[in-house]
């Protein structure tokens, strides 16, 4: 059962597709959310949660303040129950589900994201992910910060560089929960 941990839908369950989805265990999501809210990166923050799967990880930031979450999921079934879910949790009026694969929405150009979860499927490659990580890397407001989760055997992801007109992101952290690791990447600091 997978269900948000804290906030205004705490405890409260939530649906998971039947199949091709790995939801963050709670343990991870609450690890996770007590750093980002030591980081102060949530409360009000615009949202971007990529590979979206449940939504648990973008639906555990909208519950606990965050002003504004996009949900990106390329399952067709995936999608839907994002948008199940979101309503289910009294969060539709927060929550944006786009059925989408993750590097063809971020080509759209959204920009001012505070806040850029990404947690792909283990068989994403490293080469699809720093691809995905350069999109995001355009897409994260000047102060934003950006987690990515994936296996604790994977290697870490390649942070893309800035150019001549800025973009690229720096680690800032990283932290292992078990199986799981996470890092923490922002914009590089003039």
């Amino acid at each position: 059962m997978t269900r948000i941990v804290a906030g205004t839908a705490g405890g409260r369950t939530l649906r998971v597709p039947r199949a091709g989805t790995r939801p963050t265990s709670e343990r991870v999501r609450e690890a996770l959310f007590s750093r980002l809210k030591h980081l102060d990166a949530v409360d009000d923050a615009r949202v971007l949660d990529l590979y979206a799967g449940s939504g648990a990880l973008g639906l555990e930031a909208a519950s606990r303040g965050a002003r504004e979450v996009v949900l990106v999921e390329a399952a067709r079934e995936a999608a839907e129950v994002c948008r199940a879910n979101a309503r289910s949790l009294g969060l539709a009026d927060r929550v944006r589900v786009a059925a989408d694969r993750a590097e063809r929405w971020l080509a759209r150009g959204e920009q001012g994201f505070d806040l850029v979860l990404a947690d792909p499927p283990y068989d994403v490659t490293e080469e699809a992910l720093g691809a995905v990580l350069a999109g995001v890397a355009a897409a994260v407001a000047p102060h934003g910060l950006v987690v990515v989760e994936r296996s604790a055997r994977s290697p870490e992801p390649a942070w893309p560089a800035a150019g001549p007109d800025g973009g690229g992101l720096v680690r800032t952290d990283d932290r292992r929960y078990g199986e799981t690791r996470v890092w923490f990447a922002q914009p590089p600091t003039a």
